[in-house]
């Protein structure tokens, strides 16, 4: 089975279903202190600021680096969704937030449109002097890096530091 484009589809449904695959996830998702409504990602980052995690095998033909958001959405979502196409958007405008809570399907016009209307707002999370990738990467890194207890402080001046003017936009949905 292919895409559109023509290239192999990602087979979600093996590796939502897959033991070894959601416990990888799941370790490399943080819910602790600080985290506040977020579950942030810890592994790897992509450019476009989401997580990526390489997946499956050679041997079943599944092997893959995979957005973790749209595999965090087929293990707590189903996959119904991405058989028709659909995109994962974030509602929080995280693009490393792995709640799935804060996700929602559409199409990549809607997901545009949303970037699109928010990217500017002053303090929001699309507006942040990093960019997406130095934004998520800054939250991970000070994660990692806080020592036990201190993540609370080391997630908000993480967030802060993209902000150079001290303002903050709150969830907008």
């Amino acid at each position: 089975m292919t895409d559109d484009a023509g290239t192999p589809a990602v087979p979600w449904e093996r590796l939502a279903a897959d033991r070894s695959i959601v416990a990888r996830y799941e370790a490399k998702t943080y819910r602790g202190p600080g985290a506040g409504d977020h579950h942030w990602w810890l592994g790897s980052i992509s450019d476009s600021g989401h997580g990526k995690l390489r997946v499956g095998s050679r041997a079943s033909g599944t092997r893959r680096v995979v957005n973790v958001h749209v595999l965090g959405w087929a293990i707590h979502h189903g996959t119904a969704a991405l058989r028709n196409g659909a995109v994962v958007r974030h509602a929080c405008d995280e693009p490393s937030c792995q709640n799935p809570e804060h996700w929602l399907t559409g199409d990549r016009l809607q997901n545009i449109l949303d970037f699109q209307s928010r990217r500017r707002l002053s303090g929001h999370a699309l507006a942040d002097v990093r960019g997406a990738q130095g934004r998520a990467m800054a939250v991970r890194d000070a994660i990692l890096a806080a020592a036990a207890g201190a993540e609370a402080d080391a997630i908000a001046a993480a967030l802060a530091a993209g902000h150079p003017t001290g303002e903050r936009q709150e969830r907008l949905w």
